[in-house]
């Protein structure tokens, strides 16, 4: 084998390396911004049950309270 052929076929292998690690950058950009979408989703969320959390808990306190106050009639 010639230099000439190794260093071509070196060249060749180090494209195909950088064609597989570009691939892989995308696929890791794409999945990242599919994590990131998915966490603002589940923020929300979690935003909203919080809140009715937040409502059934104040609703339980009233009824409570209420309750209470029936008792010292």
């Amino acid at each position: 084998m010639t230099p000439d052929t190794k260093e071509k076929l070196e060249l060749a292998a180090l494209e195909a390396r950088v064609d597989e690690l570009i691939r892989t950058i995308d696929n890791l950009a794409h999945e990242n911004e599919a994590l990131r979408s998915q966490q603002a989703v589940l923020a929300a969320e979690r935003a909203t049950l919080i809140d009715k959390t937040e409502q059934a808990r104040s609703r339980v306190e009233a009824m409570i309270a209420r309750l209470k106050a029936m008792e010292t009639r």
